[in-house]
């Protein structure tokens, strides 16, 4: 899957796309996941809970940094900002969500260890951060490899990092602080690089490429651009904020081991979900396209296709749980995980639903149906954060799992209206613009004749 450097500004296939995304996220995935194997291996539930809790703050305020403007520059189709818009908006929000990461500690009341760990993670999030605005570039350019090749670097560096932080100093603050470092690393080493490259067209060792990749501060330009993303960063946060607030109640209600149980066993939705952002992230674009030049046809084909996959991926999760759930629980973590396999099976139907539901918001997207995301994703978050206060404190990670489950299946019905919604009005334009056509059509000739009879008229004249 290697690709010559002098192709660097050639868009691959929908194919190699894909392949190379499914590779680079199966890397990730699996290293990040490797990073709860280890704390469990090493460590303790507990120590488990410290790293799930910080990973529940600081997501959801990094995910409102990014305004999900990766996906506004995967489908800005008609180019109508820049490159440095899109990095000088992203230096700006991520600054401002480490503060706001540092003021939830300070005012929050968590014991110091698990105050530095949540800070920790603030700051390696900031270098991912500011990683996704190169990633946004590239998918724009429909070159995954490059994005692929990039996680599993990252991937692999976070799982060694954080082993041998844990490992050496037995904290897992050490291990982040480590962590942070390399991603920090992968970000000025490759990301920048490949950013460059690509929009210099340039093969490597041809000049000087820093001036391409520095932020641009055009104030109403930018202001612009935070408002047009302003819904998709609003919707990332709410959906963040519905993974984070079960972790929230298991946390409060049954401390940072029952979280340390939880989180892990919600993790390995991964495994399916790493399928489903593979396709997800190679097909948004080409569904933008179909949707933009209003071939209903296509756009409606392709998500049917990806829906289909997810429905395979779902289904085969569940089973796999259901049969081998217990196994699975001992062998990767350790056996007082596999006293839950009632709640990972739970999970894993909650998870084959979310995989559906995330094809229709990739549809949503690529139709730059923005805004209306924000009250559906509001929704689903207000159902979860009643499902987790009326299930968590009388059936402990049984009520969390429910709660997932109820949420999750309000999200899916919320997209299918949307995108059902977004597919009629499209057949009610391209309706209108045949019917259109059709009349130029059958005013043409009576204008040819009007033309050849004034030509008469004036040869007769002359």
């Amino acid at each position: 899957m290697s690709t010559p450097a002098y192709s660097i500004s050639s868009r691959l296939s929908l194919r190699a796309n894909f392949s190379w995304t499914f590779v680079g996220n199966v890397v990730y995935a699996g290293c990040q996941w490797g990073m709860l194997v280890v704390l469990a291996k090493l460590g303790s539930p507990e120590m488990v809970g410290q790293f799930a809790l910080g990973l529940a703050i600081a997501v959801p305020v990094m995910a409102f940094a990014t305004l999900k403007t990766r996906l506004v520059q995967a489908t800005d189709a008609k180019r109508e900002y820049l490159f440095g818009d899109y990095l000088g908006l992203r230096l700006i929000t991520t600054a401002l969500a480490l503060l706001v990461i540092a003021g939830v500690v300070l005012v929050s009341g968590y014991r110091l260890e698990t105050a530095l760990v949540i800070l920790a993670i603030g700051v390696a999030k900031t270098f991912e951060s500011i990683s996704d605005v190169f990633y946004g570039l590239l998918q724009q350019r429909e070159r995954m490899d490059r994005v692929a090749k990039s996680l599993m670097i990252r991937g692999v560096l976070s799982l060694l990092t954080l082993s041998v932080g844990v490992y050496l100093t037995g904290s897992v603050f050490w291990g982040v602080v480590i962590l942070a470092i390399a991603w920090a690393s992968v970000l000025i080493g490759y990301d920048i690089r490949s950013g460059a490259l690509m929009l210099s067209n340039l093969t490597p060792g041809e000049g000087d490429r820093r001036a391409v990749v520095r932020p641009r501060w055009e104030v109403r330009t930018l202001v612009r651009l935070a408002w047009l993303a302003l819904p998709l960063g609003i919707v990332v946060t709410l959906d963040a904020l519905r993974t984070s607030i079960p972790r929230y109640f298991v946390a409060q209600y049954l401390g940072e081991y029952g979280l340390g149980i939880f989180a892990p066993m919600a993790y390995l939705k991964k495994a399916g979900n790493t399928v489903i952002i593979a396709l997800g992230l190679s097909a948004c674009p080409r569904l933008a396209k179909y949707y933009a030049a209003r071939n209903g046809l296509a756009f409606r084909t392709l998500l049917l296709k990806l829906v289909g996959i997810s429905v395979l991926v779902g289904g085969a999760a569940v089973l796999v749980s259901i049969v081998a759930g217990r196994e699975i629980l001992t062998l990767l973590y350790r056996p007082e995980y596999a006293q839950h396999q009632d709640v990972f099976v739970m999970l894993m139907v909650a998870a084959g639903i979310d995989f559906i539901a995330t094809f229709l918001d990739y549809g949503m997207t690529a139709a730059r149906y923005f805004r209306v995301q924000v009250p559906l994703l509001a929704v689903v978050t207000g159902t979860a954060a009643l499902a987790c206060l009326w299930l968590v404190p009388p059936y402990g990670l049984r009520g969390a799992a429910m709660a997932v489950i109820i949420a999750t299946l309000v999200r899916l019905s919320g997209s299918l209206v949307i995108v059902l919604y977004a597919l009629r009005a499209l057949h009610r334009h391209t309706t209108k613009d045949e019917h259109h056509s059709v009349k130029m059509g059958k005013a043409q000739p009576a204008l040819t004749s009007q033309a050849r009879s004034s030509s008469h008229e004036s040869y007769r004249h002359d």
